[in-house]
């Protein structure tokens, strides 16, 4: 009970997918407890320098930790399991349940991280009904998408049913015969629906979402085509069209080597599990492939969206050190393009046909389907569940808005319908469903070594944009320079001469050690020098340098300062926004950068 002895509110905090695609992230939260709905990533966007994923900002869980009471997972995409290790890292989370294929996939990688010991992992079947703390029962639901094992979820709540879809399509014929529970839906609508979260991936695309099935008799004339090695790249997590794949390896006799620590995964827990059945002699290693005739060779590798790191990225350069394409190769991409990789892919697909190789690819050749409903899949789902509010999740703005005026069109008032941001505190009672706060969200950038917070990519950025000023002086005690400073430009675009800029900068210095001295350094009795404010020479200089960088370049470089002062000083970095400062000794290096 509140303050006023009614009964709480139910708050929905989405951290991550909504107005974009990834990084799927949602709080459950009624009186003192939090539930968590999934924890993933989205990938970084060009201009994300040096970073490999984009996770939401948890400040909120880190502050409430003392609330958390367990998480449920609706499947294995690491737009939904690929944040969890990174915030385990953060705070624990007693209890995650989910299906055996994203539990199995989440061990691994809790294990790698180090963090397996701050949490329980907890397998549950369909139509299984967990309790999570006094406020929480979850009832997972069979649902059909990408990815094998994946579930809906009715979240029972003192104040009514939830159903959110996780992400879904209606799948009639599905790869592994486990239908959508369409069933168990019905029922929750019959008995009532509070409010219903729904997948808006596809809101845009009329009609229903083909049957995963139909890329079969597609890829199979592919095989049926293909004189010489075949190399296909599709989603690592796509466990059905994996499977099709390997039985079109089985029926055309080819044997298969996968490329791709992420691949070699997937496939090995989907075997275990029995989502994936094959023969284990299908398999070869990639060394043994060399020696069959390339007729034989099936080669099934990542990069299906040009990441970086990818196989296919590596091979399309020319850098794998164990693949290199040759004419007579068929390379397919039995994937589209996720928003913001668009890009990568066609180069990648450019750099291949540039080797030789033949390329298949896009929505016409039927190599691919979407593993989310279309629009009359998301208005079954809506004439299944009838729920009381709605609140359309998992997509872009525009996905978002057509969703809710779908459900508006089938009944639902527009005052039962919000479209919500990322750390929008939505509030949901019996009678009403309203935006009633905020909190913090947005991005956290991790790169090999650790978070990557706001300063340094903007440093990052500005290198990318404009380049890098190094300036090197030494100062005396008597406030001179002892040498001409030195400057190195990395990555600058000027007409400005080496040397007219080194003499300008050197004026600038000797100009500020001339009328600030005085009051820079600290003397004795005798006169002597006994101690400099480096720190207020260091932050006059700096700011003059950008100025004068800037007014002389037409530029914006990064200006990176360091001072040598004649006595053993331990280093200091200073860092600004656009300029970074060290006081170094006379033992280190004057020029940090080489010519």
């Amino acid at each position: 009970m509140n303050q006023n002895g009614n009964q709480p509110n139910l708050k929905i905090i989405p951290l991550g997918g909504l107005h974009e695609i990834g990084k799927n992230t949602c709080i459950f939260e009624y009186d003192d407890e939090i539930l968590l709905l999934d924890a993933g990533i989205a990938f970084p966007t060009e201009d994300m320098h040096g970073v490999n994923i984009v996770l939401p900002d948890m400040t909120y869980l880190r502050e409430n930790r003392h609330k958390i009471k367990g998480m449920i997972v609706t499947h294995g995409h690491e737009d939904h399991i690929g944040g969890i290790a990174y915030h385990l890292k953060q705070f624990d989370i007693p209890i995650i349940y989910g299906p055996r294929l994203a539990m199995a996939l989440l061990q691994d990688k809790l294990e790698e991280a180090g963090v397996a010991n701050r949490t329980t992992l907890k397998t549950v079947r369909p139509r299984e009904i967990v309790r999570v703390g006094r406020s929480f029962v979850v009832e997972f639901i069979r649902n059909t998408h990408s990815i094998a094992d994946s579930f809906s979820v009715a979240i029972h709540t003192p104040i009514g049913v939830i159903i959110h879809t996780g992400d879904f399509k209606i799948d009639h014929t599905p790869v592994d015969g486990e239908f959508f529970d369409l069933q168990k839906l019905a029922e929750h609508g019959e008995k009532g629906v509070l409010c219903l979260l729904s997948d808006s991936t596809n809101a845009e695309v009329p009609g229903n979402t083909p049957s995963e099935q139909s890329v079969y008799p597609n890829l199979d004339r592919v095989f049926a085509q293909a004189s010489g090695r075949l190399m296909i790249t599709t989603f690592a997590s796509s466990v059905h069209r994996i499977n099709i794949i390997l039985q079109l390896a089985q029926k055309h006799n080819r044997k298969v080597a996968v490329v791709g620590r992420s691949m070699l995964n997937v496939i090995a827990h989907a075997r275990n599990l029995g989502y994936i059945k094959c023969p284990d002699d299908i398999f070869e290693p990639l060394k043994a492939v060399r020696n069959l005739p390339d007729e034989k060779v099936l080669i099934l590798t990542t990069g299906s969206q040009g990441e970086p790191l990818a196989a296919m990225t590596r091979i399309s350069k020319g850098e794998h050190p164990q693949i290199k394409i040759r004419q007579g190769d068929t390379v397919v991409f039995s994937a589209n393009p996720i928003p913001g990789n668009t890009i990568a892919v066609v180069n990648t697909i450019d750099r291949l046909m540039m080797l030789g190789a033949n390329v298949i690819y896009g929505r016409d050749k039927g190599i691919h389907v979407s593993g989310h409903g279309a629009q009359e899949e998301q208005k079954l789902m809506l004439a299944l569940t009838k729920p009381k509010f709605f609140m359309p999740v998992h997509g872009e703005h525009r996905m978002l808005v057509k969703h809710a005026q779908m459900a508006q069109s089938m009944g639902i008032p527009p005052e039962n319908t919000v479209i919500v941001r990322n750390g929008d505190i939505v509030e949901l009672g019996a009678n009403r469903i309203a935006i009633v706060g905020q909190v913090p969200s947005g991005l956290q950038l991790v790169d090999s070594a650790g978070v990557v917070h706001d300063n340094i990519m903007q440093e990052r950025q500005q290198l990318a944009e404009d380049g890098v000023v190094t300036v090197a002086a030494a100062v005396d005690w008597d406030g001179k320079l002892m040498a001409q400073p030195e400057v190195h430009l990395r990555g600058v675009v000027t007409t400005v001469e080496r040397s007219l800029l080194q003499q300008l900068i050197a004026k600038t210095i000797e100009r500020i050690l001339s009328e600030r001295w005085n009051e820079l350094f600290s003397q004795n009795a005798n006169g002597e020098a006994i101690e400099v404010d480096w720190t207020a020479f260091r932050e006059e200089i700096e700011n003059n340098l950008q100025r004068l960088v800037r007014r002389e370049l037409q530029s914006s470089p990064l200006v990176v300062f360091l001072l040598q002062t004649p006595d053993p000083t331990p280093t200091r970095t200073y860092r600004r926004r656009r300029s970074t400062a060290s006081v170094v000794s006379p033992e280190q290096s004057l020029s940090p950068i080489n010519n």
